[in-house]
């Protein structure tokens, strides 16, 4: 079966900053699935994988505006501390949190902390990042009717429910 809109792709995966260091893996214990035509994985990535079948291996470079896009200096900002959604006891740079904004609780990374405030980077981490993919295609299914209705698989299987 080759990918296409509403299949189900098992895939094991290899991301890498071009021509540098290895960003994330999942391999056969933990493989990516996701729903094709569904926007569930980069759209550029989606592209490139549309036609492939199963046990092919797939390289893609994609650059940061194929990718999670530019890295943005008007996305850091300085904000209370109060306006953390259940913040770490002892915050310290590197955390991952959600801040309440005016439009509504994003993600963000801490650069600095002080008594009162926080200095935030919600820029995705790949940001700015021109990115390798190293992909073996281990499973192409159809898709079932409540993953369609969904716009997200239940697993390599489908049975996975919601949790």
């Amino acid at each position: 079966m080759r990918i296409e809109s509403g299949c189900v792709v098992v895939m094991g995966y290899r991301v890498s900053e071009y021509q540098g260091d290895l960003l994330e893996k999942g391999e056969i214990d933990q493989p990516m699935v996701y729903l094709h035509g569904h926007r569930n994985i980069l759209p550029g990535l989606e592209a490139e994988l549309t036609g492939k079948a199963e046990g092919d291996e797939v390289s893609v470079v994609l650059p940061p505006e194929r990718a999670y896009g530019l890295y943005r200096e008007d996305a850091v900002d300085r904000v209370p501390i109060k306006h953390l959604l259940r913040p770490p006891k002892r915050l310290k740079a590197g955390d991952l949190v959600r801040v309440n904004t005016k439009n509504g609780a994003r993600d963000a990374r801490v650069i600095k902390v002080g008594r009162f405030n926080v200095d935030l980077d919600s820029n995705h981490p790949y940001a700015g990042k021109t990115l390798q993919f190293d992909l073996t295609i281990e499973r192409v299914r159809a898709a079932t009717p409540e993953e369609i209705a969904h716009g997200h698989s239940h697993g390599g299987d489908g049975t996975a429910g919601h949790a």
